[in-house]
């Protein structure tokens, strides 16, 4: 019976010595969870905050990268009240590009606020005539205008909206010869539709055009109207150098070319008109911003500036909604700056009055759209 008794109490020890090692068991094994948890919730932790900025910087930010998907909200400062004439009328643009068009509204604000200066009337507003008209290219496709601008690029802004319009699937396809030839490019003129077919798109499509400095322009025009002739336009030479010769050289016993000092004479005459008739629609090359296309009439979405194209390019193609299907040509390192020392340089034989009546013919372009009067007229 002892032998019974003292059994029962060695099993029942040995019973709770082995639930006790179970229960230590459990909670070494759930401490162990634990800790596993921790280190992945650690490990997780760590993977976020070292990222590498780049890659994350690039999510932050899809819409720089890739099409639109998704349009968000503009928000302009407070402080500013923007008209509803100042605001683009192509598609809304992305919360992302904030910064880009503020540069742009602060153009169009100085545009307008130009445009109501009465005393600049005469240098700011022209009638929308068909010479207008017909510097105005259509994509009715993706419904954007616009209006081209000599020496300022225009000739990839013309390839851009020739793919637009599925004439060639891409930029590189398009022959040279090919851009400029308006029976072939794809490219109708605003000037071909009826006169309620053009108000609608007047009113409706995204309209924009891109300037230089003025002075430079002439220079670019000169260049390459009288002087390198590149794509062999022997009119410029033969028949327009020469009537502006006859009626501009003070020295009439030289035989050289056409001048830069007899194009700036011709230019600043206030009755050069009559010689302008004469050449037809090649004067497109030097005539005014204004002129070419009615920045006072028309209500242009955006103006981009040669100067800074490399940012305004891919912002006019996603103002346009565009971006995603084609993309403006590389442009070559330092081919926008503006040259002060090449103006200099031109304008430095030609005396003080000719280039007075030069800036007085161009001063419209250079008030409305921010260009400072050169410094050599200061002086």
């Amino acid at each position: 019976m002892c032998q019974s008794f003292l059994f029962q109490i060695g099993s029942a020890n040995f019973i709770w010595l082995t639930s006790d090692n179970m229960h230590h068991q459990w909670l070494l094994l759930a401490a162990c969870f634990w800790v596993i948890f921790m280190f992945m919730v650690a490990s997780k932790f760590i993977t976020l905050t070292f990222k590498d900025p780049d890659g994350y910087g690039a999510k932050q930010e899809p819409l720089i990268l890739t099409a639109v998907t998704k349009v968000e909200e503009v928000h302009v400062p407070e402080e500013k009240h923007w008209p509803e004439e100042f605001q683009p009328t192509g598609k809304a643009l992305s919360g992302n590009l904030i910064r880009q068009p503020l540069v742009h509204m602060e153009r169009l604000e100085l545009l307008r606020n130009v445009c109501r200066d009465t005393a600049l009337r005469d240098l700011s507003h022209t009638a929308v005539s068909k010479f207008v008209l017909d510097r105005i290219f259509v994509c009715d496709k993706h419904k954007i205008l616009f209006c081209q601008t000599p020496k300022v690029g225009n000739t990839q802004w013309k390839k851009v909206l020739i793919v637009l319009n599925g004439a060639f699937s891409s930029i590189e396809e398009i022959p040279e010869n090919i851009v400029h030839d308006h029976e072939k490019n794809g490219l109708p003129r605003l000037s071909s539709f009826s006169d309620s077919e053009i108000k609608k798109r007047l009113n409706l499509y995204f309209k924009f055009f891109i300037v230089r400095d003025p002075f430079e322009r002439l220079i670019s025009a000169f260049k390459d109207k009288f002087v390198h002739n590149p794509r062999f336009e022997p009119w410029y030479r033969h028949d327009i150098a020469p009537g502006i010769i006859r009626k501009y050289r003070k020295n009439r016993t030289e035989t050289k070319g056409l001048q830069f000092e007899d194009f700036v004479r011709y230019l600043g005459d206030p009755n050069h008109r009559w010689l302008d008739v004469q050449f037809g629609d090649h004067i497109i090359h030097w005539v005014t911003y204004v002129e070419l296309c009615a920045p006072c009439e028309i209500t242009y979405s955006v103006i981009g500036h040669h100067e800074t194209l490399e940012d305004d390019a891919p912002y006019i193609l996603k103002a346009a909604g565009i971006d995603h299907l084609v993309s403006y040509p590389t442009i070559p390192p330092g081919i926008t700056v503006y040259n002060r020392t090449k103006v200099e340089r031109y304008f430095s034989g030609i005396s003080k009055r000719d280039i007075r009546r030069l800036y007085a013919r161009f001063e419209g372009d250079f008030k409305l759209f921010g260009y400072r009067e050169p410094d050599f007229l200061l002086n």
